[in-house]
């Protein structure tokens, strides 16, 4: 089963989200991603990776993400936050946040973190890789 996964991230935090990709390139080729405007563009242009665009954040972009989290339709969430600079979107931001814990569903919100989900969910798809029939 291909491992679906949502790719967010702030303005100061999208430097840090296409290093976080090109680290995880060969694993993430083999996911169905989806991305926010910017943040998809950015991952199509520079690492060559197909990616389903959502509208930016503040356009609604993390609501799309949500939808589609409610559905059943992504397994995990890299949300890359910046603290640091406030947000005009910010309820969206928590409503998506907030679907994740209803819904059980991984979300990484720093760099450390989203390091830890895709090594595990890598690790995972290499055993199912491996599992006898």
């Amino acid at each position: 089963m291909t491992t679906r996964i949502a790719l967010i991230a702030h303005d100061k935090k999208k430097d840090d989200m296409i290093a976080l990709a090109g680290e995880h390139l060969d694993f993430l080729r083999a996911c169905s991603l989806t991305a926010t405007g910017t943040t998809g563009s950015r991952l199509a242009t520079e690492l060559g990776l197909t990616v389903e665009r959502k509208h930016s954040g503040p356009f609604g972009g993390d609501l799309q993400i949500g939808s589609l989290l409610v559905e059943g339709r992504i397994d995990c969430v890299i949300f890359l936050r910046d603290p640091m600079t406030p947000q005009p979107h910010e309820p969206d931001i928590n409503a998506l946040v907030r679907v994740c814990d209803v819904h059980n569903i991984p979300c990484a919100t720093n760099v450390s973190s989203a390091h830890l989900v895709l090594s595990q969910l890598q690790w995972r798809a290499g055993q199912e890789a491996v599992a006898p029939l």
